[in-house]
């Protein structure tokens, strides 16, 4: 069975630009929840006081994971895909389970789950890919 090296990842030809694209969607929904934690459209109200120190905490977490998977994805690294899919399955398991400290709106649980079935198969294809080309 030959040993498939992580550096591997992401270089099939035509994932390129696809990869690309996730990452910036991901930088996006990344500076968008940054956007969130700074009160932009809450005045004079602090955004820990607005959403509750442990929403705060939480989102703070996701959107920093977020913005680090998108520059990985931008560089090509394994370990982007990895923050990604990891940050936003369990973002979607805490929202889906009812945590009440994890609020997001109908279009924002649209785009995660956009985010991940694109990661997940921009994945799966590069395996491919990358089986192909030790055959």
């Amino acid at each position: 069975m030959p040993r498939y090296h992580t550096a591997m990842l992401f270089q099939a030809p035509n994932l390129s630009l696809y990869v690309r694209i996730v990452a910036i969607l991901a930088l996006i929904l990344g500076l968008s929840d940054a956007a969130r934690l700074l009160g932009v459209n809450l005045g004079a109200t602090s955004p820990i006081t607005a959403m509750g120190f442990t929403s705060f905490t939480f989102l703070a977490a996701f959107c920093l994971a977020r913005l680090f998977a998108a520059v990985g994805l931008w560089i090509k690294a394994s370990w982007g895909a990895v923050l990604l899919v990891g940050a936003t399955t369990l973002e979607l398991a805490l929202y889906l389970s009812g945590n009440p400290d994890i609020r997001m709106s109908v279009f924002g649980f649209g785009v995660r789950l956009v985010l991940l079935a694109a990661i997940v198969l921009i994945f799966a294809l590069s395996l491919r890919f990358t089986r192909a080309q030790a055959d």
